[in-house]
């Protein structure tokens, strides 16, 4: 017996009961525009990848967790599960749907609102199973997502999301393909302040501010070469014909265009001139007044050396001056003396 229901937040009820027990499951209706993953996701995708396969070309599948707004798909768990697959033929895997099903209704019982809403996968890219997978995961959830989670990724962000949609082929047939969807991270209140405590272990306390500013920066620009790498690689192989061309990419990429400055137009050269003047005199008078505070530093720390110095010495010559009181002065030794010799004379008479 089933029975399907709408929900007031746009959402499909399906709602099963009979033999095997009551099932109740929410999909959104809607498809994800958007996907933020959170650190907890994070964290347990690499758990799970240093426990199973580490040091190894094998990658990790599991299942992710969270809840769908309004085309906004908020990934706040997941779980591992157990996969193999054949590294020569692809068509060959395996996924333990029975322990995901025994682990899901485990979860459910814990925290009610969050739903399956995809599958992660160590990649590092899309491969050719991954559509039989997803057609797998798509028995639980009506629109689920895929995210790539690279654990390897020095630089940018470790996560891709995709989307499967149906794209007409030239022959007139069409294909399911994967679509990348635009992917963030994103934490709530309580997950911050956790991702705080585990950085303060990880981060270099006599590193300045603004050497942390400067790497900041260091890497940000090293993840826009490896973007502007991959776009040419990408219109390296249309030109070619390897792959085919995507009229959303080209807009884009014509929109990147259209936002870069012209530097033909002196009023905008000569703004750019004195903004790079201003900073530069900034960072000069810093450091000027930087090397101004060590030399005064410097000779106040002499004037209290020599200071203290000349207070040992005026000690020391005090200590001379004051004999110590057990020890007699040598006018009082030779008064002594002059008695003594005094009680030893005898008289004539």
């Amino acid at each position: 017996m089933s029975e399907e229901k709408q929900n007031n937040d746009g959402m499909d009820l399906d709602v099963q009961d009979g033999d095997s027990g009551f099932v109740s499951v929410i999909v959104p209706t809607s498809i994800p525009t958007t996907v933020v993953v959170h650190p907890l996701v994070l964290l347990s995708t690499v758990d799970h990848y240093n426990r199973v396969a580490k040091d190894t070309k094998k990658r990790v599948v599991g299942i992710l967790l969270g809840s769908t707004s309004k085309g906004t798909v908020d990934i706040t768990n997941s779980y591992a599960v157990p996969f193999e697959e054949d590294e020569r033929n692809s068509d060959i895997w395996f996924l333990d749907h029975n322990y995901h099903e025994n682990m899901w209704s485990m979860f459910k019982k814990v925290n009610a609102r969050e739903r399956v809403i995809g599958w992660y996968s160590t990649g590092p890219n899309v491969k050719g199973n991954d559509l039989a997978i997803h057609s797998l995961i798509r028995r639980y959830c009506k629109h689920p997502v895929l995210v790539i989670i690279d654990i390897d990724q020095p630089i940018g962000l470790p996560t891709k999301a995709y989307i499967t949609q149906q794209e007409a082929n030239e022959d007139g047939t069409s294909s399911e393909k994967f679509q990348h969807l635009p992917c963030m991270i994103g934490a709530l209140e309580a997950e911050e302040v956790g991702v705080e405590h585990l950085l303060r272990d990880i981060k270099d306390t006599n590193i300045s501010s603004l050497a942390t500013s400067i790497n900041l920066k260091i890497t940000g620009i090293k993840s826009l070469i490896e973007r502007l790498k991959e776009m040419h690689q990408y219109f390296e192989e249309v030109a070619k014909g390897t792959l085919p061309i995507n009229h959303t990419i080209i807009n884009h990429t014509q929109e990147i265009f259209n936002l870069l400055p012209n530097f033909n137009d002196e009023t905008l050269v000569r703004a750019f001139d004195i903004k790079t003047n201003d900073h530069l005199l900034a960072v000069y008078l810093s450091s000027l007044i930087r090397s101004v505070i060590a030399l005064h530093n410097l000779i106040n720390n002499k004037i209290e050396n020599q200071d203290l110095y000349e207070d040992k010495k005026r000690v020391e010559k005090k200590d001379e001056k004051q004999p110590d009181k057990g020890e007699q002065k040598p006018e009082d030794k030779k008064a002594v003396s002059y008695t003594h010799l005094r009680a030893h004379e005898t008289p004539e008479h």
